[in-house]
């Protein structure tokens, strides 16, 4: 059962950040190519909703297991003919049949999950041969001064980000996991502490 903090003061914290003009700029150059069924992983606040291009979507599924992002993220703007269903699930253990989607989209969620192999390889199992693994994280920097404040500060960070990790990778996890990176781009986000600054977004193909 969450506490007061995760259901009234977290989701407020989250959208404030996930919803700055920097991290909404990242969002608009990957969701775009987002094409067919579409499965969001971490669908959190909706705030993707309204990149997806409708002329190539079919439908877009969205998981999270907290209730209150999921009300955010049916309420959240969105184009009046896109097809959105959310629903009550985590990304390590995902609903949906094997080769179920074109199209899984993940964006700042490896962060947050608690086993970030076991989502890439359920993501693996719901992408039809050839799918697509769209992705923008943040993650660990790879400049030594700043992997090392960002060591520093994860202990406290996730327990009032909402269980958000610093210091994990991400292309080179996606790649471990068994996709095959199409491309991929890189960059601090400006306006953005350091720490949680380091993005990395690109395109990924299931085998």
């Amino acid at each position: 059962m969450p506490g007061l903090y995760d259901r009234y003061i977290l989701p407020k914290l989250l959208t404030c950040a996930c919803s700055s003009p920097p991290m909404m700029r990242q969002r608009a150059k990957v969701v775009p190519k987002a094409s067919g069924q579409v499965l969001e992983l971490g669908i959190g606040m909706g705030l993707n909703l309204g990149f997806y291009d409708t002329s190539q979507v079919e439908r877009v599924v969205g998981v999270d297991p907290a209730a209150e992002l999921r009300a955010l993220a049916l309420a959240a703007p969105r184009p009046a003919n896109l097809q959105v269903a959310v629903e009550d699930g985590t990304a390590e253990a995902l609903p949906f049949p094997d080769a179920s989607f074109d199209t899984v989209v993940c964006t700042f969620t490896l962060c947050s999950v608690h086993t970030p192999a076991a989502a890439l390889a359920e993501a693996r199992r719901v992408l039809k041969p050839g799918g697509r693994f769209l992705f923008c994280e943040h993650g660990l920097a790879p400049d030594p001064g700043v992997a090392k404040w960002q060591r520093r500060v994860e202990p406290v960070w996730k327990r009032i980000a909402g269980g958000c990790h610093l210091t994990r990778p991400i292309a080179s996890a996606i790649a471990e996991a068994g996709f095959s990176l199409d491309w991929t781009e890189t960059m601090y986000v400006p306006r953005t502490p350091r720490i949680a600054g380091w993005n990395e977004w690109g395109a990924a193909l299931a085998p």
